[in-house]
Formats: C-alpha cells, sequence, structure tokens
C-alpha cells in the first residue's frame, strides 16, 4: 500500500491505503505500526475542520469544498484487525435505500414515555 495517512487524534493514528481519497469505494487501510517518518514525501496536507470519534468510526470533514467528509470504520473480522475509509457517496452506493434522518422532529416539545410494569 503506497500511501500513508496521519489522522490527528491523540498521538497520531499512522495508516497505510491504497488511493489517496475514497471516490468509488471503500478503501481498505491498515496501521502503519511505526511513527511518521521524517523523510515521508508529502503528496497532500489537508486543514480539517473536525475529526470526532463517534463508537467504532472516525468521522472526518476537511476544509475544501468538495469530497469533504470522509469516515473510517474500525472492525474486526477473521479475528484481526480491520480499517475501511469511506466517503457518504462510497456508503450510499453501497446500501441505496438507507436514507438518514436529516433534520429533528419539528413541533413535538415534550416526549412522554409510557411503561407498562406488568409488561414481561
Amino acid at each position: 500500500m503506497p500511501y500513508l495517512l496521519r489522522i490527528p487524534l491523540g498521538d497520531g493514528i499512522v495508516l497505510r491505503a491504497r488511493e489517496t481519497w475514497p471516490r468509488t469505494a471503500k478503501v481498505y487501510c491498515h496501521r502503519h505500526g511505526a511513527p511518521w517518518p521524517d523523510d515521508a514525501e508529502v503528496l497532500e496536507e489537508l486543514p480539517l475542520t473536525s475529526c470526532v470519534p463517534r463508537g467504532s468510526a472516525i468521522d472526518t470533514v476537511v476544509a475544501r469544498a468538495r469530497e469533504s467528509r470522509s469516515q473510517f470504520v474500525i472492525t474486526r473480522a477473521r479475528g484481526r484487525e480491520m480499517i475501511f475509509w469511506q466517503s457518504p457517496r462510497t456508503s450510499k452506493t453501497a446500501r441505496p435505500n438507507v436514507s438518514l434522518p436529516t433534520s429533528r422532529a419539528a413541533g413535538i416539545v415534550d416526549i412522554a414515555i409510557i411503561v407498562d410494569t406488568r409488561e414481561r
């Protein structure tokens, strides 16, 4: 895998990847295992506006107009760690009929939750 990526969380997560951005499909990555090399040739350095861990994923937002959002999903399969880098477009093509809510419910101020104590 020819590319190194650095995610600025904690001391920095260094990953090896096959592509520079997930344009058409998910990009498989794995941990580099060593710190960022001093003699690395930097192809592109992008400023991030947001880098937030959310459960098993890390959501990133790059400060540019197009292709600004991406997500690193960290999972385990076959006894080893697997990391997939995806953009919203690639996740939408993988599951085309799934729609995520985009706004909050309007007009609902208080929500009452009623629990029947006899229910088993």
